[in-house]
């Protein structure tokens, strides 16, 4: 037999179909992004680029390294985890990390909540968050820099039978400093027992909407799968007047 022109053993020829479809695809793909190639939103390659030459960089790795801060700073933050994964997004946000998220886990209490919170989780939110704008503002980098402080949905207003509180969709909190938002402001409301919004109702999808617009990018923008189908990047987002003031 001659190598490379008859399958491998272990390759069958319904495997060696798949790959062929599987091609197909990335030829696609690539064929669609060079069509769209002068719009930013599908245009890939910078952005990989950008990706590459952050992890490769010194100044990356340095970004990295907490031991570089003054032991005032990480106080600042608070020596626990969250804490410091916060310093962390500050120190990568002054080398051009343009996005960060920083996990808090271990709210989602069904059962026992009020147990659950007698130690330090709720302390070190506070001190974390509190700490990152501070030094954001102290730094100059508040008004360019949107923190955010959110989850996926609300909790039930009423405490359930195991002393806990469910999943609630129809009224939730944010909290949005920076990026010119205007301070100390409380926009909206609920009810008087948390169960509904009910003063300047705001949706996701306008809540989408206006980070977007803060950040210079078009909501109304639609983006194309590698397939040409289109995608909304917002349905019908309407701006929080608000965040503008």
């Amino acid at each position: 037999k001659v190598r490379d022109v008859v399958l491998p053993p272990d390759v069958s020829d319904g495997r060696a179909a798949n790959r062929r479809l599987l091609r197909a695809a990335l030829d696609r793909m690539e064929r669609h992004a060079e069509r769209m190639a002068e719009d930013p939103a599908v245009s890939f390659d910078e952005y990989y680029q950008q990706g590459t030459d952050l992890l490769l960089s010194p100044k990356a790795q340095a970004a990295f390294d907490l031991k570089r801060e003054e032991k005032s700073v990480r106080d600042l933050y608070g020596r626990n985890d969250f804490g410091q994964r916060l310093l962390m997004a500050r120190r990568l946000v002054e080398v051009g990390v343009s996005f960060v998220t920083v996990y808090n886990g271990g709210w989602d209490h069904h059962t026992k909540l009020f147990e659950a919170y007698k130690g330090e989780h709720i302390r070190n939110l506070d001190l974390g968050v509190a700490g990152l704008i501070r030094d954001l503002d102290a730094r100059g980098l508040l008004d360019t820099t949107i923190v955010l402080v959110l989850g996926e949905f609300g909790r039930t207003p009423k405490v359930n039978k195991d002393a806990g509180r469910d999943h609630w969709p129809h009224a939730m909190s944010v909290l949005v400093a920076g990026g010119r938002t205007p301070r100390g402001a409380v926009i909206g409301a609920t009810d008087a027992k948390g169960y509904h919004a009910s003063e300047n109702v705001y949706r996701p999808e306008d809540f989408a909407a206006s980070l977007y617009t803060k950040m210079g990018i078009d909501p109304s923008q639609v983006l194309h799968t590698n397939t040409g189908r289109p995608v909304p990047l917002v349905n019908n987002g309407r701006l929080i007047k608000e965040l503008f003031a």
